[in-house]
């Protein structure tokens, strides 16, 4: 016998289902699961090759975090969001902002200064429109807590949720130059804060918020209208 035997721990059925939830949960964040598609569980199981009972428990989880839909007699779903709502959200973070911003102005540290700036470099250089999401989601959440408010952040982190802001900025991905864009209007809200500007430091971040209210105007108004337009960020 060994000497030295290794010790693993053991893995349990809920591992399994954590690691289905996880995959599946990316699939459908980085947007290769588009809203209303069907998950069925046969398809899942066999390219997780895992069962059909913990992929349905996968399932189950994402349901309660309303990525994804049951319907009765006919199986799970990718959940469709709403456009309205997300207009809705870009309102209150329209009015809510550029007060952020300037305030951020007011108080900034050096330390704030360069974690901003990291930020920003960052998104320039995101592989993936997953971390350019969240590199730029990033950069309006670490404004807010240059404020010194942590109640400024709770709001602004409840209204920008990840999972649907990663769905559609997947699909922004094939418009070309919006990572770039998104990056520049953070370049040009910072520049105004290193510069002890709130008030243009204010007025950029209303610009940044309504050029994003302007495009959700123009998709939500096509999916009335019965046609099919990729989805932009949530920026």
């Amino acid at each position: 016998m060994d000497a030295n035997p290794v010790t693993l721990e053991p893995i349990s059925p809920g591992s399994v289902v954590d690691v289905a939830y996880r995959r599946i949960r990316t699939l459908i964040e980085d947007g290769e699961l588009g809203p209303s598609a069907r998950l069925r569980q046969g398809d899942l199981a066999d390219a997780l090759a895992i069962s059909r009972t913990s992929v349905r428990e996968a399932l189950h989880r994402l349901a309660a975090d309303e990525l994804v839909e049951f319907k009765a007699n006919r199986g799970f779903f990718v959940a469709s969001f709403r456009l309205d709502a997300v207009l809705e959200r870009l309102e209150l973070r329209r009015i809510l902002e550029p007060g952020f911003a300037r305030l951020a102005t007011e108080r900034a540290t050096a330390e704030d200064l360069r974690a901003l700036e990291e930020i920003v470099a960052s998104q320039f250089v995101a592989a993936t429109s997953r971390l350019a999401h969240d590199t730029s989601r990033e950069f309006h959440i670490q404004l807010a807590r240059t404020t010194r408010n942590e109640q400024f952040v709770r709001v602004l982190e409840s209204l920008w949720s990840l999972d649907i802001g990663r769905q559609l900025l997947a699909r922004r991905s094939a418009a070309p130059g919006w990572q770039e864009e998104d990056a520049n209007e953070h370049k040009g809200i910072l520049a105004a804060v290193i510069a002890r500007e709130p008030d243009h430091a204010a007025e950029l971040m209303d610009q940044h918020i309504a050029l994003t209210q302007q495009h959700w105007s123009k998709e939500a108004s096509a999916e009335d209208d019965g046609a099919w337009l990729p989805v932009g960020d949530q920026r």
